[in-house]
């Protein structure tokens, strides 16, 4: 065997690591993704998509060549690796893969405008920093304008950067903005016993319960108190785990302001301001000059 000293390279993935911390990036990988696509020349923008813009099935529009659009589509999804910040316009996109339009391609190349105004970005994980994992949920109510269903999001924090992160449309229509947060929470319950897990099996047990931050106060007592089942009977049964989960002090759910939630990125368009807030928050940064 040979050694190779540190891994700088990994399936498209750049490393690069000292005693302050980790940065890792996919700067040549996206660098060639906008050159397969003629984007290496084009103007760049500062956000994926701009404030309360909504998607949606264009029956009437333009068909664009479905191969080239899910080329692209394809390509995000593996940038989003090291890229949280683009996972919200990815899974939306990814939506209308079947029969894209002129309206989806040009949200497409949008996303990619983005990619070309931040190819330098990665995720910063200091050393020394917080080895507690702790994480934040939230939903887009109804934010799906075709069918109506809401979208979940989370992402998981560790040693000030993030580790998990999801953005996906919910399985089921709800009646209100509390069963959505609520489903929501359900979802991220889930990944954060499989990343306890995990972390065990690399010797990194996590003490005491997993706080996950969710900034709709009705969800976090739906969670603790039966008595609200009366009005919450409707909500699939495979849901209610998050109570027992809660009960066992497993998980603890715990209100956080909007202006502080950080999945709220993986969920809907967001103001320039807010997006650059939580998207520093995630651990997103340029390099920090790492060699």
């Amino acid at each position: 065997m040979t050694d190779l000293g540190k891994m700088r390279y990994f399936l498209g993935i750049e490393v690069l690591q000292n005693q302050e911390g980790i940065f890792i990036c996919q700067r040549r990988y996206a660098m060639e993704v906008l050159k397969r696509f003629d984007m290496d020349k084009c103007n760049s923008v500062h956000n994926p998509f701009v404030p309360g813009y909504k998607l949606m099935r264009d029956e009437n529009g333009v068909k664009v060549d479905s191969c080239r659009y899910k080329q692209i589509v394809g390509s995000l999804m593996y940038l989003s690796a090291t890229r949280p910040d683009i996972m919200f316009a990815v899974s939306l996109l990814s939506r209308y893969m079947d029969r894209p339009t002129e309206l989806h391609f040009q949200a497409a190349k949008r996303v990619l405008r983005y990619v070309k105004c931040t190819v330098d970005l990665g995720i910063f994980y200091k050393n020394g920093g917080d080895e507690k994992l702790i994480s934040y949920t939230d939903s887009d109510y109804a934010g799906d304008l075709d069918d109506r269903k809401s979208t979940s999001g989370y992402v998981f924090l560790l040693s000030s950067g993030a580790v998990s992160w999801s953005s996906k449309k919910q399985p089921i229509v709800t009646l209100s903005t509390t069963e959505a947060e609520f489903v929501a929470a359900a979802s991220c319950a889930c990944q954060a016993i499989w990343m306890r897990r995990i972390l065990e099996d690399f010797h990194h047990v996590q003490s005491g319960d997993t706080t996950i931050f969710c900034d709709s106060s009705s969800a976090i007592e739906l969670s603790k108190n039966p008595v609200l089942h009366g009005r919450s009977k409707h909500i699939d049964v495979r849901f209610h785990f998050l109570r027992d989960l809660v009960k066992d002090k497993i998980i603890k759910l715990l209100h956080c302001h909007t202006q502080e939630q950080v999945a709220d990125i993986m969920t809907k368009p967001l103001k320039l301001d807010l997006f650059l807030k939580f998207r520093g928050l995630l651990g997103v940064c340029a390099n920090p000059n790492i060699n």
